[in-house]
């Protein structure tokens, strides 16, 4: 199985000491995102049974079940990290495990994504047009990738330049180097 590029971290650390503190890290970060999706997955849940479920259109139905699918999803691939260790521990396989764990994570995240814009789309049919509704949902979903995703994508394409000191750069002109 081919591995993920790893770019070098900078410290003085073995490849398990490195594993464990992302896998610490990783843990912080699914702490977080498994709290907001349960609630927002129990919040749907529940409102199935709520007095005016029932005046639900089609669509509105169909909406609400993607919405739901979609929670389970990202709550499932959010869980997915914890369910991994477990059944790894012990088998020396920390690097693998943090790769795996980390890719669940980056699903469980879109998912999330999906199924708050989703949510808010259906929330917001209840009371304004559905043209509107669509147009504020696609609206906070363009902002929650903006603020999630966008910095990231951002930093690793200009990672060199940012990682570069003024050492660096000299070096490199007084060597040659590009």
């Amino acid at each position: 199985m081919p591995r993920a590029y790893e770019p070098p971290t900078g410290r003085d650390e073995t490849k398990e000491e490195q594993a464990d503190r992302k896998w610490g890290e990783l843990l912080q970060e699914v702490r977080v995102a498994q709290t907001g999706i349960q609630i927002l997955l129990a919040f749907l849940l529940t409102s199935a049974f709520s007095p005016r479920f029932p005046d639900l259109d089609p669509f509105g139905k169909d909406l609400y079940v993607f919405t739901i699918m979609c929670g389970a999803g990202a709550t499932g691939a959010l869980i997915a990290p914890v369910t991994l260790h477990r059944m790894v521990t012990g088998y020396r396989l920390k690097p693998q495990t943090v790769l795996w764990a980390s890719r669940f994570t980056m699903v469980g995240l879109v998912l999330l994504l999906v199924t708050v814009g989703a949510a808010l789309t259906l929330i917001l049919r209840f009371v304004m047009e559905d043209t509107v509704a669509v147009w504020l949902a696609s609206a906070v979903l363009l902002w929650f990738a903006s603020c999630w995703f966008l910095p990231a994508a951002w930093l690793r394409h200009k990672r060199r330049e940012l990682c570069e000191g003024p050492e660096d750069t000299e070096v490199k002109r007084v060597s040659g180097g590009g």
